[in-house]
């Protein structure tokens, strides 16, 4: 079965102009990568699960805060290795420079037999709408494309 992610699309109006917020995965793969690397916060969930439950527990994980307010569910896109992420849209704010993250660890370097630990999002940002389908995962862009339409 293919495996599941929720998430949140948080949102801000900010002088008029609506803006996204993303977060840039941490860890050496990603470490020199930009546009077309940030996503919105979000994680994997096991069938069963509430994903909406499990989109908000993700969003706590990856920042530390924890939103609320009126979830708007998206529509569910596909990402280029076979993953289904299903979003919502709410509308708030929070410091991206304060955001703390939950770590992982790997090897690192390969093969070395070395654990190393990385925070699961290195940073996160506010963006406005065209900067954000420029830095967020091309599959993820559909969420924006959505949200703006509504």
């Amino acid at each position: 079965m293919p495996k599941q992610s929720a998430g949140i699309l948080l949102y801000r109006k900010k002088e008029a102009r609506m803006q996204i917020f993303l977060v840039h995965p941490g860890g050496p793969f990603f470490k020199n990568k930009d546009d077309g690397s940030w996503s919105i916060p979000k994680g994997e969930f096991i069938e069963g699960d509430d994903p909406l439950a499990a989109a908000k527990r993700e969003f706590e994980e990856e920042t530390g805060e924890t939103i609320a307010g009126e979830f708007i569910p998206l529509n569910p896109i596909r990402q280029k290795g076979g993953k289904t992420v299903q979003a919502w849209a709410v509308e708030g704010d929070i410091d991206h420079a304060s955001i703390k993250s939950n770590h992982f660890e790997i090897e690192w370097p390969p093969r070395s037999g070395k654990q190393q630990s990385f925070p699961e999002i290195d940073r996160a940002d506010w963006f406005d709408i065209d900067i954000a389908k420029v830095k967020i995962n091309s599959a993820q862009a559909g969420f924006i494309e959505e949200l703006v339409g509504l």
